[in-house]
C-alpha cells in the first residue's frame, strides 16, 4: 500500500510554519542593505546564513543534494539558481536573492530582487527596476488571487494577466514554477506562473504554497550554465525573481514570509490577510 501525504495541513501545522517563514524573511531583510557595488555574492550568502543560524534554524537550501550554500543569488541574465561565490556586484546590476529556512522540520522559502544603484546609467537602472517592480507586482497579484480562488491554477492566470497588463512584453519562465511547501521545501502542488488548462487542486484551508514568478526582459527560453545550477536567459536579457510562502486557513490567507502577513503588498488588491489562529 502506498501512503501519500496530503497537500492540506492542519491548523497546528500551519502555525508551526510561521516561525521558519519569519526567519526566512529576516535573512532576506539582513541581506537587503548589503546589496551594493563591490560586495561579493558569497558575502551576501554569509549574512543570510548567520541570520538563520542565530535564530536557531538551518538553511533548507543546504539540505538539497549537492548544494552547499544558504542562498541562490542570480545576477543580470541569470534568473534563478545562481551560486554565491567571488563574483563582485557592479553598479546597475539586477540581483535576485532566493533563501529558505527550516525550523523544527518546517520550511520557509522567499525571494527578492534588488537593483544596485548606478548614477552613470539611470536608464539602465530604471529599466531593471521596472522589471523587478512588475515581477513583484505579479507575485502579489497571484497571492491576492489565492484569497478567493477555487483552484490553484487561478494563481498563474493572475500572474500572467498582471505581467501582460504591464505592456512591457516580458517573458514568463515556463520550465520553472512555484510549489507547495511544508515538511519539505518543495512539495505538491505545482504552482504555475501562467495560464494552464488544468486548474489543479482545490484551494481550501490547509493549503500552503510558495508562489514565485520568474520574469525576464525578453524571450522566456533559458539554459543551464556549466555549473549545472545557474539558469540564464538564452537571449541575454535580464531576469527577476520574487517569491513568498503563503498559507490558506479558516480565516483567509497569511503570507508566512512577510512580517506583516502580506498586508502592505495585498492592500492595492483590496485583500486583507488574517493571522493564523
Amino acid at each position: 500500500m502506498v501512503f501519500r501525504r496530503s497537500i492540506y495541513k492542519t491548523p497546528a501545522q500551519l502555525r508551526a510554519m510561521v516561525a521558519p517563514g519569519l526567519i526566512t524573511a529576516a535573512a532576506l531583510d539582513a541581506v537587503r542593505p548589503a546589496v551594493r557595488a563591490g560586495v561579493t555574492t558569497a558575502e551576501l550568502d554569509a549574512i543570510a546564513e548567520a541570520t538563520i543560524l542565530a535564530a536557531g534554524a538551518e538553511s533548507n537550501f543546504q539540505l538539497v543534494r549537492g548544494y552547499r550554500h544558504t542562498t541562490c543569488i542570480s545576477v543580470n541574465e541569470e534568473v534563478v539558481h545562481g551560486i554565491p561565490g567571488d563574483r563582485v556586484l557592479q553598479p546597475g546590476d539586477i540581483v535576485s536573492i532566493d533563501c529558505g529556512a527550516q525550523l523544527d522540520g518546517w520550511n520557509g522559502d522567499s525571494a527578492i530582487t534588488i537593483v544596485v544603484p548606478d548614477p552613470e546609467r539611470p536608464e539602465l537602472v530604471a529599466a531593471r527596476q521596472r522589471l523587478s517592480d512588475v515581477t513583484e507586482g505579479s507575485l502579489w497579484a497571484g497571492i491576492a488571487a489565492l484569497a478567493s480562488a477555487s483552484r490553484v491554477g487561478e494563481i498563474g492566470d493572475a500572474v500572467q494577466t498582471y505581467v501582460e497588463s504591464s505592456g512591457e512584453g516580458y517573458g514568463i519562465l515556463r520550465d520553472y514554477v512555484g510549489h507547495g511547501i511544508g515538511r519539505k521545501m518543495h512539495e505538491g502542488p505545482t504552482v504555475f506562473n501562467y495560464r494552464v488548462a488544468d486548474l489543479g487542486p482545490e484551494v481550501r484551508p490547509g493549503l500552503c504554497v510558495a508562489i514565485e514568478p520568474m520574469i525576464v526582459g525578453g524571450d522566456e527560453a533559458t539554459l543551464v550554465e556549466d555549473d549545472d545550477w545557474t539558469v540564464s536567459t538564452v537571449d541575454g536579457t535580464d531576469g527577476s525573481h520574487w517569491e513568498h510562502s503563503v498559507a490558506v486557513h479558516d480565516g483567509g490567507i497569511w503570507v508566512l514570509t512577510a512580517p506583516d502577513g502580506g498586508a502592505a503588498g495585498l492592500a492595492p488588491f483590496g485583500v486583507t490577510p488574517t493571522p493564523i489562529s
